[in-house]
């Protein structure tokens, strides 16, 4: 009977020992980190910063260098998993690249969005940071990617819109 009512308490009062939010970053390649690396990309910087405003989030980079809106789509479900509570959308310029209409895009895009929402996944679109940053300047020679600076400028600008 003691142990009985010592297991109920157990449950009952169980604390979960992971408490941080998890934010999953999913697009291409200047998400991945192309030209700088990992571990200097914004999703990297993103984790530090809210670290450092004592809010441990973890924040998974699912970033593939290519990838258009249909293999995000594709791989949506195991890039984020149960317990997503952000999705931080950077969707990049692959599909124009690459031939696919802009019709098959925004459908790609829209349903990224409809699958995340009904899953109650907030999303962010970062598209516009990255641009941001590019335009002003903070990218390598290629024009397409960012440099560290741009990835850090990309960042900050998140962190500033996750409560």
């Amino acid at each position: 009977m003691l142990r009985s009512l010592i297991l109920i308490c157990l449950l009952t009062f169980a604390v979960p020992t992971n408490s941080s939010a998890q934010i999953v970053v999913l697009g291409a390649s200047n998400t991945a980190g192309y030209g700088v690396g990992p571990s200097a990309a914004y999703p990297a910087v993103l984790e530090e910063l809210l670290r450092a405003k004592g809010r441990p989030m973890s924040v998974s980079n699912a970033g593939i260098s290519g990838d258009t809106t249909g293999g995000m789509l594709a791989r949506l479900s195991s890039a984020a998993p149960d317990g997503t509570k952000i999705v931080i959308l950077q969707i990049g310029g692959n599909d124009r690249r690459k031939g696919i209409s802009e019709a098959e895009a925004a459908a790609n895009r829209s349903e990224i969005h409809k699958r995340l929402h009904a899953r109650g996944i907030r999303t962010i679109e970062a598209d516009s940071y990255v641009w941001s940053a590019l335009r002003s300047g903070l990218r390598l020679p290629d024009g397409q990617h960012l440099t560290t600076e741009g990835h850090r400028k990309v960042a900050q600008q998140l962190a500033a819109s996750i409560r």
